[in-house]
């Protein structure tokens, strides 16, 4: 009973944190019941079976709720970020990603037939880029932007029938991710796959920002210096077997989660970089125990002084986001939502975020802000290597391999 006055109460509190988001009686009454059942027991989070949840006779309330009432799910938004970041506490990894959302026809914003890891495949969906933010006492949801496909912004009629505003043009998932970065500072690390990893604006912008990254970025990964450009996975294959390190990048249902890893400074950037540099960047493998032909690739941005154990725990908090897709679409209706205008899918997902994140303020105090899961599976050097031991970290001098014929734009 102690327990569950407390989960009561929590819910409350954050009833009341976000209420003046709702400038009327009936519509903060109206969210109450929404979220209520976002966090209830209904099979389905849909339109009526949160309706009949909360013992109204209809779904039209919630409907206006989430397409035609006045409100600012942007605000509510912030109100999400700040109270998760109060909750999980400060100095957390900002974690980037996207989902998709499968969904039949045509009219819903967004929707079309692009590639989806929620399937695995080319499906008929929604994508939006979302953020979460992690901390050693549990994960949440904090940020969520549509994708709109060409085919959508190029067609300014089929936009106004679904509510999208003139305003709003194509943007890559890359430019989402970076808005969403601009306003998700409070994150003393920023963590991506290899999508987001290997965009150069992404990486810059966070530098700009003074804030540190571990982003995976794919094999073909080029890395510039005043020698020439070279391959990542080039650079790897000269690193001297003691370079390796065995390392766990969190815990996992089954215990610590391990990988071999190696790690080595680039030379500092005399464009970007101050004298002396702040931040040092970095290349990084991460090479697995059962397959060791199987090598996932990083850069890096990180403060001097830095320790490779704590890269290597970034990189593996990048998990966590899957880990918070699940949860807010299994407990809390994230993709379950019927509404099919613009406004209406920032709405219920914003709604969806804020109940995901009572559920991890509930567990953090249950768990009493114990560590975090981890997320990765379980699982001498020759005379001219640009591999050089520095103290006990490695650096990276001019390589020996052939530069690359061609230049890419890509850092």
């Amino acid at each position: 009973m102690t327990e569950a006055a407390y989960w009561a109460g929590e819910l409350e509190s954050v009833f009341a944190r976000v209420a003046g988001r709702f400038a009327r009686a009936d519509l903060r009454w109206r969210m109450r019941d929404y979220v209520r059942g976002l966090l209830g027991r209904a099979t389905r989070k849909n339109g009526w079976q949160l309706a009949e949840w909360a013992g109204h006779r209809t779904p039209d309330g919630f409907q206006r709720l989430l397409n035609s009432s006045v409100w600012d799910a942007d605000a509510l938004r912030d109100d999400v970020c700040a109270y998760v970041a109060e909750r999980l506490g400060p100095g957390g990894v900002l974690i980037i990603d996207d989902t998709g959302f499968i969904k039949k026809g045509t009219t819903s914003a967004g929707v079309g037939r692009q590639y989806t890891g929620t399937s695995g495949k080319i499906d008929n969906c929604q994508i939006g880029v979302f953020a979460a933010y992690a901390t050693s006492s549990g994960r949440a949801l904090v940020d969520r932007e549509l994708y709109l496909p060409k085919a959508w912004t190029s067609d300014r009629d089929r936009c106004r029938a679904a509510k999208i505003p003139d305003e709003r043009g194509f943007a890559t998932k890359g430019e989402l991710a970076r808005d969403i970065v601009r306003r998700c500072l409070a994150a003393t690390w920023v963590t991506a796959d290899e999508a987001y990893g290997q965009d150069w604006h992404f990486r810059r912008l966070l530098e700009q920002l003074d804030v540190g990254y571990v982003v995976a970025v794919p094999k073909s990964q080029q890395i510039k210096s005043l020698a020439g450009i070279w391959r990542i996975d080039q650079l790897i294959e000269e690193a001297p077997l003691d370079a390796w390190q065995r390392l766990s990048c969190g815990e996992g249902a089954k215990g610590p989660r391990v990988y071999d890893w190696a790690a080595a400074k680039l030379p500092t950037n005399l464009i970007f970089d101050p004298d002396p540099p702040t931040h040092h960047r970095w290349v990084m493998a991460r090479r697995s125990l059962s397959d060791p032909g199987e090598i996932a690739y990083y850069l890096a941005y990180a403060p001097v002084g830095i320790e490779i154990a704590e890269l290597v725990r970034i990189a593996g908090s990048r998990w966590a986001i899957e880990e918070c897709f699940q949860a807010a679409k299994n407990e809390c209706g994230l993709d379950e939502y019927e509404v099919r205008r613009y406004i209406g899918w920032y709405r219920h997902i914003t709604l969806s975020m804020l109940a995901h994140a009572v559920l991890t303020a509930l567990a953090a105090q249950a768990q009493g802000g114990g560590a975090a899961k981890g997320a990765a599976e379980t699982d001498q050097p020759p005379s001219r290597s640009p591999w050089q031991r520095s103290g006990d970290s490695w650096t990276l001098s001019c390589p020996i391999h052939e530069p690359t014929a061609i230049p890419s734009s890509t850092h």
